[in-house]
């Protein structure tokens, strides 16, 4: 299965007397802030625990990489007088990333959003250490988390450093998915941090002060004025929605001169912009786009980018080359290298333990009736492998077999464990996991937090499942989707509430206003955006080069 999937499910394993427990057990994973892991040290097989208050025991250490949405989340609801905490991150502030859109066009300014980590944690009680530097290396085996500096360096020079741990939460967040395509990372910008705002909005002012020089011919203007962006998502369409309105609200006053010349395409390779909100949304949205006069290209995908055009094929294998000055790269993301590479050493875990419970005469090999005993647990413990027999009215493991592999299985024949494998991931590929937003951080983060204040005991094997059963539970009764929202421009606002509520129009955008308003993560923030949007009410956007 994969670590997305693992919502604590290594909690029975973690808390057994006397088990056999890996080195690192993930307990949380990718979600909006990336991936969170939680690692628990061995048990000393025969060691007795005193469960009394009179012994004060040393605080165990909890490293924390990242200070996103996952990280922040979580240092905010941990308990700091527990552990001895030390926060590694390669930025030394939070960014509330959905206002970053605002960030490329001067509707908000960077600084609005962004508070200090070290002013976020100096309200913790108990000592949280913060240094900034970048993980590139986890060593699960010997639980030690090698890390880079930013600045400065050792007396080697490198700037490398080791933090040792007893548990780790990894939310260093995910990477922009580039899908290999070839020029991408040379010559487009992405849309994740607050340092990629701040290049596009740089990127934006100088191709319209390149188009407004004397010496180029019309064909020059109208290249350096071709926006392009790629991806239909909720960032790309809300970014091309933030530069419409500059253009034509805020350009079309100071360069008028260039000002029909400027040209926005937004390039999508399914069928329609917005594909995971309502059908309403997307046709709202697409008629919007084409009356503005937006270009929005359906079933494009694009196979090179190089620093003059970006190739392009459609269904019909026709190759098209658009002439660019600008290209925001807005696809999708992915799992980071340093990330990547620590799910493959860990392993998956939990199965082969599922897997040993039932192989009771231990051959190696399981009959379907065999797993099938199992399967309750299964199913707990990987809620999707219950909601994938239900939607696909399955009767049992038989026929998800069956599925996985596209022939008949019999009762009595036996399976290795790479089958069992094999036949969960295929669950994994076909089923649809919760939204990387930061609702579902905050949630998964704080189901950490719970697990974590979890007194430190051993337990016996019926009270460590007992808990881990009541943890999924909480986290499936807690979780409820509060809604998401597509900024469309022209102070109009697509809204998808719970309860198959749509709301779309200048209504909905006043609701942006205040649930974004109130989101902030401090009182500081949150009058900074405020600020920032009556001042573009009154003054207008900025359009210094800075």
């Amino acid at each position: 299965m994969r670590f997305a999937s693992f919502i604590f499910d290594g909690v029975s394993q973690a808390l057994k007397r006397n088990s056999m427990v890996p080195k690192v057990v993930v307990l949380v994973a990718v979600s909006g802030g990336g991936l969170i892991a939680y690692s628990e040290s061995q048990s000393d097989h025969g060691a007795s625990i005193v469960r009394s208050s009179e012994t004060e025991p040393k605080k165990k250490k909890l490293v924390v990489l990242g200070t996103g949405w996952a990280g922040t989340s979580f240092l905010k609801n941990l308990d700091g007088s527990l552990y001895d905490i030390q926060v590694v991150s390669p930025r030394n502030y939070f960014a509330f990333t959905p206002l970053l859109p605002s960030v490329t066009c001067g509707t908000v300014e960077a600084r609005s959003i962004v508070e200090p980590i070290r002013k976020i944690i100096k309200k913790k009680n108990g000592e949280v250490r913060f240094c900034e530097a970048e993980c590139f290396k986890i060593d699960p085996v010997n639980k030690k988390v090698h890390c880079q500096a930013n600045a400065g360096s050792n007396l080697n020079g490198t700037g490398e450093f080791v933090v040792d741990y007893d548990y780790l939460v990894i939310a260093m967040g995910a990477k922009a998915n580039t899908f290999n395509t070839p020029g991408v990372v040379e010559h487009c910008h992405f849309l994740k941090e607050v340092e990629d705002a701040q290049r596009i909005r740089r990127s934006v002012i100088d191709s319209l002060e390149k188009a407004n020089l004397p010496n180029l011919s019309e064909e020059e203007k109208r290249k350096n004025l071709q926006f392009v962006i790629v991806g239909g998502g909720p960032t790309g369409v809300e970014f091309a929605a933030e530069l419409h309105d500059f253009l034509t609200e805020d350009v079309g006053k100071i360069y008028p001169n260039i000002r029909d010349l400027v040209r926005i395409t937004v390039v999508e390779a399914g069928g329609h912009i917005l594909s995971m909100f309502d059908k309403r949304i997307t046709a709202f949205a697409e008629q919007k786009f084409q009356r503005e006069g937006i270009d929005v290209k359906l079933g494009y995908k694009v196979t090179k980018v190089s620093d003059k055009a970006i190739t392009m094929v459609d269904r019909a294998n026709t190759v098209t080359d658009l002439p660019y000055g600008m290209v925001v790269w807005s696809t999708g993301i992915g799992t980071r290298p340093v990330i990547r590479s620590f799910m493959e050493e860990i392993g998956q875990e939990d199965i082969s333990a599922i897997f040993n419970v039932a192989d009771k005469d231990n051959s190696g090999t399981l009959t379907v009736k065999e797993i099938q005993d199992v399967l309750g647990d299964i199913c707990e413990r990987y809620p999707q492998v219950q909601l994938y027999l239900k939607s696909r009215d399955m009767r049992g493991l038989v026929d998800l077999l069956n599925d996985a592999e596209g022939n008949e299985r019999k009762e009595n024949r036996e399976l290795s464990i790479e089958e069992f494998k094999k036949a969960l991931a295929h669950v994994d590929s076909q089923v649809k996991f919760l939204p990387a937003t930061a609702q579902v951080s905050f949630c998964t983060c704080i189901h950490v937090c719970f697990g974590l204040h979890v007194p430190t005991y051993e337990y016996t094997d019926e009270e460590a499942d007992t808990l881990t059963v009541m943890v999924l539970q909480c986290f499936r009764n807690m979780y409820k989707h509060l809604g998401s929202f597509a900024p469309l421009g022209g102070e109009q606002t697509a809204a998808e509430l719970p309860g198959d509520w749509i709301s779309i129009g200048h209504s909905s955008q006043w609701l942006w206003y205040s649930v974004y308003a109130s989101k902030q993560v401090s009182w500081r923030t949150r009058a900074l955006v405020i600020s920032d949007w009556m001042r573009r009410f009154i003054f207008g956007r900025d359009s210094s080069g800075i």
